[in-house]
């Protein structure tokens, strides 16, 4: 008997491994309009990055459209001891062809920008009130809001789908947007 569930169970975690490689890469929205994009977004929930984990709350990114085309990207966050963490990179659209598959790097060596991640955007709303970004491999992802929080149905909403594109509602992270006391 322990022979035929422990099969099971081997049968069980093999599958699941097989479908979440053969899920595909999510899909991504077919057109940005990079000067609406621009501006502030709060980060309401994420699938946190390396650098994030001390991020505890007040986590931004703001977007700059440079004249070379690229994108400034200052992201900060707030620490548990209330210090700020702030991180500057470039993102750029490498295939004109794919608008929604840009490429960011925090990484600069005498003016150029090294190990670029990828950043998909999967959804975005029609009026650019919230945007949901992720990762090809689903490594990370954010859910990004022009004001500090969401509605709680639309955040349901977008995580209902967010799984229908194969990420887990459990990898996501929701995100204090207050600041600290003298910050």
């Amino acid at each position: 008997m322990q022979i035929v569930i422990g099969f099971i169970g081997v049968f069980a975690i093999a599958a699941f491994g097989f479908m979440s490689d053969n899920i595909g890469t999510p899909t991504v929205v077919e057109s940005v309009d990079l000067e609406r994009y621009m501006g502030t977004w709060y980060a309401v929930a994420s699938v946190p990055t390396t650098f994030e984990r001390a991020c505890v709350r007040g986590t931004t990114a703001v977007y700059e459209l440079l004249e070379d085309g690229k994108v400034q990207v200052t992201n900060t966050c707030y620490r548990d001891d209330g210090s700020e963490f702030q991180a500057v990179g470039r993102a750029w659209i490498p295939n004109r062809n794919e608008p929604a598959k840009l490429k960011v790097s925090f990484v600069s060596l005498l003016g150029w920008w090294l190990f670029p991640g990828d950043y998909w955007i999967l959804e975005l709303d029609p009026n650019y009130r919230f945007a949901v970004v992720g990762h090809p491999k689903r490594q990370y992802g954010w859910i990004l809001s022009r004001t500090p929080t969401l509605p709680e149905v639309t955040l349901q909403g977008i995580f209902d789908r967010l799984e229908d594109a194969g990420y887990s509602r459990a990898q996501f992270r929701r995100i204090d947007q207050t600041i600290p006391a003298g910050s």
